[in-house]
């Protein structure tokens, strides 16, 4: 292993102008941690992956680095792109071993942390390490939000996530447990008792659903709740999924390898959004792909599926009237998902738009002072990286205003 990413990473030909770079959401310092760990400086390397993308152990394993870093690498033009990837995972792995980080004195002022999924830990992390005593509520009695709940294990090993609690610890910061804010209390409360600045990340973690009928039968689930606990469901041999992102090709290949022989992907228009490699690893492992077929009716025996007619920008332009129908034994639905909307809806002042999502400022500051908000409770569902990369900033802006309360 060591050798094959040490040849790799001699693959790279240190651009002066590197375009995979700027192909990074979080504009990671690919040329330049490289070159440390090729001169030896594996902890120096590690030191820049880190303070840069507190996340990148998990970044280097679930970003879409296709489309961004390695799609981006000037190899790929006439040949194949450096595996900036494997290279990446080898080296913040390592540093996540011998990890000290720095960490400013104490200053005695309160944060608190709603949510603990990528927005969440980052956010607790660089607040932590500059000083502040932070508290990290969740609502589930582990962290790591989509990173434990929505990712299966194959694709994101949990010892990962669990790497990231024992730092979070070791740097001070307090996890609540089954904790929900809007229940028992709210954020009026997390004011009252000393918090100077609060952070919201709670994600986007309620499905949002077809409005079809037959949609609330037995054999009917949630894709985003099957991801959380697969081995509770009764799923027989087949099963239909509906939806054509990256929740539908993960919930595709955990129904694969629980041995159901019969996976339909069905998607509604002509293609998917899910990324190429999600799409071929859940192809090469047993599903079909089924494109242009509209959901209009949920039955015992299955899905009633119309034909649909897409524009050259792939949108829906048709439908025909003699639905048919697709028979399984499981219908799974993974069209999207919307925030809980508890806290945002329960707090007074917060703004939010027509989504249902908060509303921020450019730096993530919202419409009730000391109330920030990251991650995909702002952008809808997105990527780790992208929830990272807001969220690294939204540290900075709440550093920022605390340090102007003084």
């Amino acid at each position: 292993m060591a050798h094959n990413v040490i040849a790799e990473a001699k693959r790279c030909l240190n651009c002066k102008k590197p375009l995979c770079r700027p192909g990074c959401p979080i504009n990671t310092p690919i040329p330049e941690f490289i070159s440390a760990f090729l001169n030896g400086e594996i902890k120096k390397a590690g030191k820049m992956l880190f303070e840069n993308n507190p996340l990148s152990a998990v970044c280097s394993i679930v970003c879409n680095h296709g489309n961004q870093c390695q799609g981006h690498c000037v190899r790929g033009i006439k040949g194949e792109p450096v595996e900036i990837s494997t290279i990446e995972n080898f080296v913040s792995s390592a540093y996540l071993d011998s990890l000290e980080l720095d960490k400013a004195q104490p200053n005695g002022i309160k944060v608190a942390v709603v949510g603990s999924g990528p927005a969440g830990i980052t956010i607790s992390i660089k607040m932590a390490q500059l000083g502040y005593d932070v508290t990290v509520f969740e609502s589930k009695s582990e962290i790591g939000g989509v990173l434990r709940y929505g990712i299966p294990e194959f694709r994101l090993p949990k010892t990962i996530i669990d790497r990231y609690e024992t730092l979070m610890r070791k740097l001070g910061v307090k996890i609540k447990f089954n904790v929900t804010i809007g229940k028992a209390f709210g954020v009026e409360e997390l004011f009252r008792d000393g918090f100077k600045a609060i952070s919201i990340g709670t994600g986007v973690t309620w499905p949002i659903s077809l409005n079809i009928k037959g949609e609330t039968l037995g054999h009917v689930h949630y894709g985003v709740h099957f991801l959380e606990r697969p081995d509770v469901y009764e799923l027989g041999r087949s099963m239909i999924v509906i939806g054509a992102g990256n929740v539908a090709m993960d919930v595709a290949r955990t129904a694969l390898r629980r041995g159901l022989t019969d996976v339909k992907v069905v998607v509604r228009s002509d293609r998917y959004t899910a990324s190429e490699e999600e799409k071929e690893y859940a192809e090469i492992e047993g599903a079909q792909f089924i494109f242009n077929k509209a959901p209009v009716e949920i039955t015992d025996e299955g899905v009633l599926f119309a034909d649909t007619v897409c524009d050259e920008n792939h949108r829906v332009i048709s439908t025909s009237d003699k639905p048919e129908l697709m028979k399984a034994d499981t219908v799974m639905i993974c069209v999207s998902q919307k925030p809980s909307n508890l806290i945002l809806t329960q707090t007074k002042g917060l703004e939010i738009n027509e989504r249902g999502l908060a509303k921020i400022n450019e730096d993530g500051s919202t419409s009730r002072e000391g109330l920030f908000a990251s991650g995909d409770v702002v952008r809808g569902a997105k990527t780790v990286v992208e929830a990272a990369e807001t969220s690294k900033r939204v540290a900075e802006a709440m550093h920022a205003y605390l340090q102007n309360l003084k």
